[in-house]
């Protein structure tokens, strides 16, 4: 099944991906980004805040967002 990766990590890009049915929102991260730390990015899924849990469907939009930007001052 196909849904959008919306990745804002870096320079930031998206692409419609293929998944496997009945993947989840922690898999998916732990695939696409193996060295980051779930609880340092804004994870939401058409939009709206999402839990690890939570099994994407066709169709889905989630987009991964840094919270803490390399270099940024605190």
């Amino acid at each position: 099944m196909k849904i959008m990766l919306i990745n804002n990590d870096g320079g930031g890009w998206a692409d419609e991906i293929e998944i496997t049915e009945g993947i989840t929102v922690a898999a998916l991260f732990a695939k696409k980004i193996p060295s980051g730390h779930p609880a340092d990015y804004l994870i939401r899924v058409n939009r709206q805040p999402t839990t690890a849990e939570c099994v994407l469907q066709p169709g889905d939009r989630i987009s991964i967002t840094p919270t803490k930007i390399e270099g940024a001052a605190a």
